[in-house]
């Protein structure tokens, strides 16, 4: 049994076998016969591809085509200016290579090669000329060749010059203009060339409506000009005015609003005319008026109004209401039927009868329901026969009554009644009675008394306030009376309308140096408003004037015709039927200037160098800034064969000259460029056109730019211009040529100088005065003249108004000096002096001051290397500028009369005189002319100085200029030579008297003589009591103290304020107190010397006052007082401020990691002395870069990021009131290179100290924890790059794992200690470190066991 199942097993094992090597075998056939397969078809593919290959060629070989123009080059005629395109199509086979030639030369190599667009697609060759020349005109020629031979077409171009007529455009327009009512006024503009045939229907337009020729308005177009003239201007007429002109692109359009001002008042005070008179609703007796109120009420408020007509054929006003109409309508009865009336209004207040309003049209009464009433029939040959409706009625006698009796208008003070005629009416003329009856009564009485109703309207007056009352009408006619109409419903007068609110809100916004915008809000209940009245006044003065005198509809106005640099306020009245509102809150103050806006597009984007990657462009700047300096430039660019623009820089270019980096060669490219203020950036500029990049290798040199026009005057100018920027291959340049061109459009261009010249200016002078001229510059080098620069703007030859020249003269100093005064100047304007137009003027040659709106350069010590052209511009506005050329004939006479005014001498009036008095006293005295009260005097003798004394008292009256010496006694030591030596400022003089010998002698003589004769003549008088010499003594010994000296104060040498007084005849018991505005105040006091002072460290605003010193003792008491205040502390200030400014160290420097400061150090700085910094003689103002600063003992500037362009000179200028004081500090050479290396080094320092790995916070410096407890110590940590982190116990190494954990994640480091024993007391500490530094933080770690207090000084875990 075992046996057979063994073998059972093996079968089945054989059998399984069998199988799967079955299987295996067909799946290897299956794979055999798959890649006889594929072989079979690669080799059945490649003898196909052999027979095709065989096939192509012979069907190529049977193509083969020489070259052909199946469409050849057609000839062209254009005129000058056009564009034109030369195409024609190309075959063969292999495709031929296409080259175009003009008169023989390859386009490729032609000099104009950037006015040439060369195209080639689908066998379409196309020669694109975009703006053709005379030079363009020549044979065209294509060549295409291939192996097979070559082929040729050719066509003539032909440009015809023209003179194209120039379209005209405004060259001049009106003005907002004011004219006084009733005046004529004439509106003109100018064109800049004769009218075209299609421009000469010129529109003029009111408000939107245009305007037709009549009686009052008189339309003219000349061949270079429009006006308007409006004969008898009135109010109604005010409005925005525009002008439209046609052009070849569409329309121009001028705006600007007139205004028309009341005419004078007919009394004083009276109000203005009203206006807007409208007739409405007009009968056969009847018309309905409507008007609105006056802006101006005259000195009282418009009380109401009253209304005249006036027949015209009479042409005698009549008044129509006998009481004052107060609100702005009113219904007329009681007119002439078919009669031609005109009406007008006039203002009323206390005052009187103010002027009447415009006139209204005249207006015809008649029945406006005539026309209902007739009928026209036509019958032959064109005859026509006219039926009136009361022709087709029926005989009919007594009227129907009329129907539909209502109340059309209702006020406070009367009613219009309204009704519908009877139907049918009848043939003969009807007229109407109208009754009238209190509501709820049948009380009937004939309301038309005295009155014909002709017209089926009719106003009652007379109404009582609170009654209803019900109307009924009758018709009339010659048969009899109609019953009564149904009556109507009751009507009661309203109550009286009620004037408008006034307007809220009211802002006036800034828009140009002679204009606001004003806005203001509508009120809440805005029913009824008409417009508005605005008003305006200087601020501070309630000067008020009307602005309109017509209403405006708009919350928005512009207000015109206001003084630049002037604080207004404004107010606004809401205009209604019931008169006008209260005034309006005033608006906020504000101060007329213009408002800032983002600059306009700039022009003339010019290519100055291509070296085939890169262009350097140029531009010209806007020509309105915005109200604000161009800050930068941006630019885009653009493939000519794209369509998207790319931007070329992020950071605004500060000048205006670009380079443009990474272009492809061969590519033609346009850019535009935007200017940016500190409003934002402005439009961008028409795209330049398009220029091809490809290194420039041309000999002659490239284009001048950045022409500028200074000092335009009726006959000349100055043109400046820049250096080309490629001198050409045959360099350098020789000269330049400028050429002028009159007019904006054209094409002709006259040289100004015969002769290149090597400057970069020239004075263009005999202009034609009101001529614009536009000019360009052509550079000069050995191979000739190169491309002719931009045209320059547009330039009017004329003189602005209130243009100056520049002034020289000598000052009180005797320097030379030159003086520029503009009259237009802004807070940013600053004076910009230079040499020859370009050269700055050196700092040590000159200075320059700047007093109100004049500039004043003095030359230090002019000399003859100072001789040269001088000019002067403003910095925001070059057109304000001048020129002045400092000759030799000059320096020679203003340096002598210099000399004279630094030492002028003092003129005598009265020379030394002698006089001898009846007591014997003698008198030597002289007069000078006037002197100042700093005039000093010297009295030598025998030479030796003199001063007043007991024997000879010296008297010097400096206002009239007396000296005298006034001698009790003569005696023998006076004689000699007396000579009085003056000094008032710079003038000086000296006058000797001689006073010796005979001369002396007789003098003596007489003075003993004389005073013998007084003694023998006072004998008697001059006795004197023994008593009362006595009392004499007794008075001097018991004398109480008294000042010798009064309150008096100084500045000293360290900038200390002190106030000094003396007492003398002090005893133990005197005391002197010092007394501060009434309050006692402690000063130092020595009672031997008997001075008493007090000094003041340092001055401030408290120091100010009324100061008081007092000394008393028993015998009495004395007072002496200095008032400081006002001029004298402002004295004291200006002392001070000179000391400070004397105590002035010299300029240092120390460097910062943000860059530079320029420090100097004083004793000590007070406001009251202005300072400023200077750098190159050009005033540092606080900038961004550099920002000045002060302290108590220091001033400085400081100067961020320095670069090159901060070497240089710099100069601190103290000024303290009447003197200049400077320190400099010439920071250029090696100082600047040491300066910048040191300033370097400390960012390099700052950067590492800000950015080194720090531990920021997290770690006590003691921890105390319990055993078998976790400790977790985390800790933050802060640097640039994120530092590295490691923990160690007592020095060594932490690695996480088992009982210690460490994670570091977001500069966050956390070390945990499991299960803490003993052992793990010690020193912890995580050490931090990046590549600009490390840091260590250390904590001690205690552990306590169970039980155990921890250590007071740690913290707790």
């Amino acid at each position: 049994m075992a046996a057979d199942e063994q073998g059972l097993r093996t079968g089945e094992k054989w059998t399984l076998f069998g199988n799967e090597a079955e299987k295996v075998e067909v799946e290897v056939l299956r794979e055999q016969r798959y890649v006889r397969q594929r072989c079979d078809r690669m080799a059945l593919r490649r003898q196909a591809e052999q027979k095709a290959s065989i096939h192509l060629k012979y069907l190529e070989d049977l193509s083969q085509k020489a070259p052909d123009f199946p469409i050849p080059l057609r000839a062209h005629m254009v005129w000058e200016g056009m564009g034109v395109k030369l195409s024609c199509t190309i075959q063969g086979c292999p495709p031929p290579r296409a080259t175009w030639y003009k008169d023989g030369v390859p386009l490729s190599a032609y000099g104009q090669a950037w006015n040439y667009s060369l195209k080639q697609k689908f066998g379409l060759n196309t020669l694109e000329i975009r703006r053709c020349s005379v030079e363009d005109a020549g044979e065209y020629k294509v060549v295409a060749k291939s192996s097979l031979g070559e082929a040729t077409t050719i066509a003539t171009l032909v440009v015809n010059f023209a003179m194209l007529e120039r379209e005209a455009l405004f060259e001049f327009s009106f003005p907002p203009t004011w004219a006084k009512e009733g005046e004529n006024l004439t509106l003109q503009c100018a064109f800049s060339s004769a009218l075209l045939p299609f421009q000469q229907d010129v529109a003029w337009f009111r408000d939107g409506v245009q305007l037709r020729q009549s009686s009052r308005v008189e339309l003219q177009t000349a061949l270079r000009s429009a006006s308007l003239t409006l004969k008898g201007v009135h109010k109604e007429q005010e409005g925005m005015y525009m002008v439209r002109l046609r052009t070849w692109e569409g329309v121009k359009e001028h705006k600007a609003y007139i205004f028309v001002k009341d005419a004078s008042a007919v009394v004083s005070g009276g109000p203005g005319s009203p206006l807007d008179l409208k007739v409405s609703d007009v009968q056969k007796d009847y018309v309905f008026l409507t008007w609105e109120p006056p802006s101006a009420d005259g000195a009282y408020q418009v009380e109401g109004y009253f209304v005249e007509r006036c027949d015209i054929g009479s042409g005698q006003w009549v008044r129509c209401n006998d009481t004052i109409q107060k609100a702005c309508h009113y219904p007329v009865r009681g007119l002439s039927d078919s009669t031609i009336y005109q009406f007008r209004v006039c203002a009323v207040n206390q005052a009187g009868v103010g002027r009447p309003s415009k006139a209204t049209e005249p207006v015809i009464t008649t029945d406006p329901l005539e026309h209902t009433r007739t009928m026209v029939i036509k019958v032959d040959r064109g005859r026509e026969i006219t039926i009136t409706k009361d022709q087709l009625e029926s005989q009919m006698k007594v009227p129907f009554p009329p129907t539909g009796v209502h109340a059309c208008e209702v006020s406070d003070n009367y009613a219009v009644l309204s009704w519908t005629e009877p139907e049918p009416r009848g043939k003969e003329q009807l007229t109407f009675y109208v009754e009238r009856s209190i509501a709820g009564k049948n009380s009937w009485q004939l309301a038309s008394m005295d009155i014909t109703v002709g017209s089926p309207r009719f106003p009652m007056f007379n109404l009582q306030k609170g009654k209803s009352y019900c109307f009924r009408v009758r018709s009339v006619n010659k048969f009899g009376v109609s019953e009564p109409s149904e009556p109507s419903p009751p009507i009661s007068l309203v109550q009286p309308q009620a004037a408008p609110a006034p307007a809220t809100s009211v802002l006036a916004i800034r828009d140009t140096d002679s204009a606001v915008l004003l806005q203001w809000q509508e009120p809440k209940e805005k029913e009824g408003i008409l417009g508005y009245y605005l008003y305006y006044s200087e601020a501070g003065k309630q000067e008020w004037r009307t602005v309109n005198n017509k209403p405006t509809t708009n919350t928005k106005f512009t207000v015109n015709g206001l003084k630049s640099k002037k604080e207004y306020v404004f107010r606004v009245k809401s205009v209604g039927r019931a008169g006008n509102s209260i005034y309006s809150n005033e608006s906020p103050p504000i101060l007329v200037k213009a408002a800032l806006i983002a600059p306009s597009p700039s022009s003339a984007i010019a290519l100055l160098l291509c070296t085939g990657s890169e262009m350097i462009l140029t531009w010209r700047a806007p020509a309105n800034n915005g109200g604000d300096p161009v800050r930068g430039y941006y630019l885009d660019q653009k493939d000519k064969e794209l369509d998207a623009w790319r931007k070329v820089n992020t950071k605004p270019a500060k000048e205006r000259q670009h380079k443009v980096c990474n272009l492809d060669g061969g590519h033609y490219y346009q850019f535009r460029v935007f200017a940016a203020n500190v409003v934002g950036v402005g439009k961008p500029s028409e795209p330049s056109e398009a220029f091809l990049c490809e290194e420039w290798t041309m000999p002659e040199p490239g284009c001048p730019y950045d022409l500028e026009c200074r000092e335009v005057r009726h006959n000349s100018l100055v043109l400046l211009w820049a250096l080309p920027l490629y001198e050409g291959q045959q360099g350098p340049i020789t000269g330049y040529l400028v050429e002028l061109s009159e007019g904006d459009q054209s094409q002709s261009w006259t040289a100004v100088n015969e002769e290149p010249i090597a400057d970069t200016f020239l004075k263009v002078s005999g202009l034609q005065a009101g001529r614009t001229y536009r000019f360009r510059v052509c550079a000069f080098n050995k191979a000739g003249m190169g491309i002719p620069s931009l045209p320059s703007e547009l330039i009017r030859a004329q003189t602005q108004p209130g243009t100056r020249d520049i002034e020289i003269g000598v000052d009180n100093d005797g320097f030379i000096f030159l003086a520029f005064e503009a009259t237009e100047i802004t807070e940013k304007s600053t004076f910009v002096w230079s040499k020859n137009y370009k050269e700055a003027i050196e700092a040590g040659r000159a200075r320059v001051l700047w007093e109100n709106n004049r500039s004043i350069l003095t030359f230090t010590n002019a000399t003859k290397e100072d001789l040269g052209l001088y000019t002067a511009e403003m910095s925001d506005n070059p057109n304000i500028s001048s020129s002045f050329t400092f000759t030799a004939e000059d320096l020679d006479r203003l340096t002598e009369l210099g000399w004279h005014i630094c030492h002028p001498l003092i003129a005598l009036r009265s020379k030394w005189q002698v006089e001898v008095s009846e007591k014997g006293n003698v008198r030597l005295w002289m007069q000078t002319e006037s002197l100042s009260n700093a005039a000093e005097l010297r009295l030598i003798l025998n030479d030796r100085e003199i001063s007043s004394t007991a024997a000879h008292k010296i008297n010097f009256d400096k206002a009239s200029g007396l000296i005298e010496i006034l001698f009790d006694q003569l005696s023998k030591e006076d004689e000699g030579s007396y000579t009085a030596q003056l000094c008032d400022g710079r003038a000086k003089n000296q006058f000797t008297l001689v006073l010796v010998d005979e001369k002396f002698r007789q003098t003596l003589a007489q003075s003993m003589a004389n005073r013998m004769d007084y003694k023998r003549k006072s004998a008697k008088t001059a006795a004197v009591s023994l008593v009362q010499c006595a009392q004499l003594i007794i008075r001097s010994v018991f004398q109480g103290p008294h000042f010798l000296e009064f309150l008096s104060w100084t500045v000293t040498e360290d900038c200390e304020f002190i106030i000094k007084c003396k007492v003398t005849n002090v005893s133990k018991d005197t005391t002197l107190k010092w007394f501060k505005d009434g309050v006692e105040t402690p000063a130092v006091y020595d009672q031997q010397t008997g001075v008493s002072t007090m000094t003041v460290q340092q001055v401030t605003k408290k120091e100010a006052g009324h100061y008081k010193a007092v000394a008393s003792d028993g015998r009495g008491q004395d007072v002496t007082t200095l008032e400081l205040l006002h001029e004298e502390y402002d004295k004291l200030l200006q002392l001070l401020s000179k000391q400070c400014a004397l105590s002035a160290g010299p300029v240092r420097i120390q460097c910062t990691a943000m860059g530079f400061k320029l420090y100097c150090s004083l004793k000590y700085y007070i406001s009251y002395m202005k300072t400023s910094w200077h750098f190159k003689e050009s005033r540092i103002d606080q900038l961004e870069r550099c920002k000045p600063g002060s302290s108590m003992q220091k001033l400085w500037v400081e100067v961020f990021a320095p670069t090159e362009n901060d070497k240089g000179k710099y100069t601190l200028e103290m000024f303290d009131g009447q003197e200049k004081h400077t320190r400099s500090l010439d920071l250029s050479g090696q100082a600047f290179a040491d300066a910048l290396l040191e300033h370097q080094r400390l960012k390099q320092v700052a950067v590492a100290e800000k950015n080194r790995a720090r531990v920021t916070k997290g770690l006590p410096d003691v921890v105390a924890i319990m055993e078998n407890k976790s400790l977790c110590l985390t800790c933050f940590t802060d640097g640039d790059p994120a530092p590295e982190m490691f923990w160690l116990r007592n020095d060594k190494g932490i690695v996480s794992g088992g009982q210690f954990n460490i994670a570091n994640e977001n500069k966050c480091s956390t070390l945990t200690v499991n299960n803490v024993t003993s052992e793990d007391t010690g020193n912890y500490s995580i050490f931090v470190r990046n590549q600009y530094g490390t840091q260590t933080v250390n904590v001690t770690v205690s552990v306590y066991k169970h039980g155990e207090k921890p250590p007071p000084d740690a913290v707790e875990m």
